[in-house]
């Protein structure tokens, strides 16, 4: 279990210093309110991990700690949307329409409440 974290933290790692340069790169090619960079690494993360679970899943071309270190590692340090996105393509194709709608709505409505309060909870009086 050790290993698997540390190979998991190495590609957290570099997918943490990949998000940060494009969101540096978006900032210096879009001068833009629209968050360009938390969208490009949420829909690239998105495509990845699509990729990485096809090559874990249906061509068996990823070893267990090639999986963590991408998986688990790189798609959740680069974006975590990755993540939620495809849980979202699995409640689909399972037909699983209440638990997709609810995860859908749950996690966005209090996703941004708890930002909010997270906010308030720091915010000086």
């Amino acid at each position: 279990m050790f290993k698997a974290m540390l190979i998991a933290g190495a590609g957290g790692f570099i997918g943490t210093c990949l998000r940060y340069l494009t969101g540096k790169l978006a900032h210096a090619v879009f001068s833009s309110p629209y968050p360009w960079g938390t969208f490009a690494v949420n829909i690239i993360g998105s495509f990845l991990i699509g990729i990485f679970f096809g090559m874990a899943e249906k061509a068996h071309w990823l070893s267990a700690s090639m999986n963590v270190f991408l998986i688990t590692g790189f798609c959740g340090g680069f974006t975590t949307f990755s993540s939620f996105a495809d849980d979202m393509f699995l409640l689909m194709q399972n037909k699983h329409w209440g638990y997709f709608s609810l995860y859908l709505v749950l996690s966005i409505v209090i996703g941004i409440v708890f930002v909010w309060l997270g906010r308030s909870v720091v915010k000086p009086a």
